[in-house]
């Protein structure tokens, strides 16, 4: 028998089950694309997109995914994400609760401004730890979404939990830190007032 027909034999087998396996695969990617195509088709906007941009609605989702886990994971851009995140829906949201003759989402959306400044107040004060919790951006933007979205309403758990025994207990204390703040930032402005005043007289 030849030696080079059983050393190639053996490499062709090997191609036809790679080029076997290459294909089932691509046939399961194919089959989650198409789950994935019927699932988006229920919202408008995305068949907008595929309109105007001539590519697969599936395509574009998993492209926006990809960005946004590089971006959060990354943190390029992260804090800006989450500031959007936490500030744009729950805003727009807000506008529709106001616009509205129904008073219980006046209340879901008052309780999420409320705790949204509370943490916001606390992060302002912890930037250190930006350095120190490995992926910090992703667990931020995961936050706020528990917090703000209408399925889990976070916000309103956490301010039923603690904040809002916590803001009882020390409503007097802020009362009273608040008017020091008022009257020092009135004092300042007068006082500044008053030297721009007197340097104008100067100049003249």
């Amino acid at each position: 028998s030849n030696p080079q027909s059983s050393i190639v034999e053996p490499s062709h087998s090997i191609r036809n089950l790679y080029t076997l396996k290459h294909l089932k695969n691509m046939e399961v990617i194919q089959e989650k694309l198409k789950v994935l195509r019927t699932k988006l088709d229920s919202i408008p906007i995305l068949q907008k997109a595929e309109d105007t941009t001539k590519v697969p609605k599936e395509y574009l989702v998993l492209v926006v995914g990809t960005l946004l886990s590089i971006i959060v994971f990354f943190g390029i851009g992260a804090g800006s994400l989450c500031s959007i995140t936490g500030f744009v829906y729950p805003a727009f949201k807000s506008f529709n609760a106001i616009e509205s003759k129904m008073k219980g989402d006046d209340q879901q959306w008052l309780i999420y401004w409320v705790v949204f400044g509370f943490f916001s107040v606390i992060e302002t004060f912890s930037d250190f730890l930006l350095y120190w919790i490995p992926f910090y951006y992703a667990f931020k933007l995961a936050f706020l979404l528990w917090m703000m979205l209408p399925q889990t309403m976070g916000a309103r758990f956490l301010y039923e939990t603690f904040l809002k025994n916590l803001l009882k207990k020390n409503e007097s204390s802020i009362d009273a830190a608040l008017k020091d703040a008022s009257k020092t930032a009135n004092n300042v402005g007068t006082n500044a007032a008053a030297a721009a005043t007197e340097e104008v007289k100067k100049d003249k």
